[in-house]
């Protein structure tokens, strides 16, 4: 077993309002770093004990974050945004504490409606050889998949609002749900796509860093009073956080950590499924890898990144036109925290990203999130 470098600063920490954290997550690979920390107990080294709490959906895992069971859990970077609207679940102050990855999800069709694509050529006419209304899945209905999932079907002229029925359907199960002809598409993280796709029932057509390059995905993720109360704890975990991902940039420890995340307990799936769409070099290139740290560049909470979400809410009606986003964005990211962890354990904050060009060929920069909210025509 490798193990993780020690920290320095061990005698120099403050002391911590809590020492025992209870973290939620949801099986999929990009829980590397949460499993990482508890299996290698990087936490130790910041005066933090991790006990892992295993979910079986996004909406149990928000649940118990929301009544305390949980301190803080990977999460959807949509399903932190949601809520703090009151759009999936009671509205709660809700804190991104850092990024935890970035890229590692993916779209898979049916069998039947991929082999249509290819002989069709678009999506919108392989849809029209289905005898029943297209029905896709995501995994939260303000989280990222649904995201991903709704700006794909829409740069190829499908409205996701009315062209196919959604649904939700938490990432173990989706593999089951193809097999049973009840999906025609689905949304999810790795290693689920390559599960349908190794059992001969779906077949990968898209990477979401097709549409969104390098795009931000899963998030340390608490209520906000987490972090008023417990101000050094908080800053603790995001460090111990970092050592993860730090130790994730290693393709050898990334091909350990599949290992391990396939015992049943973590995941429950093929290690020789979950390693390669894991690798930091993955073998079908040119897709953009799933990044954990890169020196930092993945972690830093960078508010433009979450006001994104806010814009697609107000494309598909989910909220009204509003002129706070980048303000809302700014109280649930918890830049100065990051910045002081990270600045603590020497690893560069990085400034405002550059502007990316999505699938569509829109560009965001976060310069002005309602001008590009309502920049959208197939919206409503």
């Amino acid at each position: 077993m490798t193990q993780p470098a020690q920290t320095s600063g061990l005698h120099t920490a403050p002391r911590l309002e809590k020492t025992h954290l209870r973290l939620g997550y949801v099986a999929l690979s990009d829980a590397a770093p949460l499993v990482a920390a508890k299996l290698y107990e990087f936490g130790h080294a910041h005066g933090l004990t991790l006990e892992l709490v295993r979910q079986p959906s996004w909406a149990a895992l928000r649940d118990k974050l929301l009544a305390g069971d949980l301190d803080a859990a990977h999460a959807l970077y949509g399903l932190v945004y949601g809520v703090q609207l009151g759009l999936g679940g009671p509205q709660t102050e809700m804190a991104v504490l850092m990024v935890l990855n970035r890229n590692g999800q993916a779209i898979t069709l049916s069998r039947r409606l991929a082999d249509a694509l290819a002989v069709h050529g678009t999506l919108p006419a392989a849809l029209a050889t289905l005898e029943r209304k297209p029905v896709f899945a995501h995994t939260f209905p303000t989280g990222t998949h649904a995201m991903w999932l709704y700006y794909w079907l829409a740069a190829q002229r499908v409205h996701p609002l009315r062209d196919i029925d959604s649904v939700a359907i938490p990432p173990p199960q989706m593999a089951d749900a193809l097999a049973q002809g009840k999906l025609d598409g689905l949304c999810v993280g790795e290693p689920w796509n390559a599960v349908a796709q190794a059992r001969g029932v779906g077949t990968t057509v898209a990477y979401t860093s097709e549409i969104w390059p390098d795009h931000p995905e899963k998030v340390l993720a608490s209520r906000r009073d987490f972090v008023s109360r417990f101000p050094h704890t908080a800053q603790a975990l995001v460090q111990t956080m970092l050592e993860a991902c730090r130790w994730l940039d290693d393709d050898t420890h990334r091909a350990e950590l599949a290992r391990r995340l396939a015992q049943p307990e973590f995941l429950g799936a093929p290690a020789e499924l979950i390693a390669p769409r894991l690798a930091r070099e993955p073998a079908e290139a040119p897709r953009l890898p799933v990044r954990f740290f890169e020196g930092g560049s993945v972690n830093y909470p960078r508010p433009a990144d979450g006001v994104w979400f806010f814009t697609q809410y107000r494309r598909w009606r989910m909220i009204d036109s509003r002129d706070d986003y980048a303000q809302l964005a700014a109280q649930i990211n918890q830049t100065a925290l990051y910045r002081r962890a990270a600045t603590a354990m020497g690893i560069a904050v990085p400034g405002d990203a550059a502007s990316q060009t999505l699938i569509d060929g829109k560009v965001w920069d976060g310069s002005d999130p309602a001008a590009y909210a309502e920049s959208f025509d197939i919206g409503g």
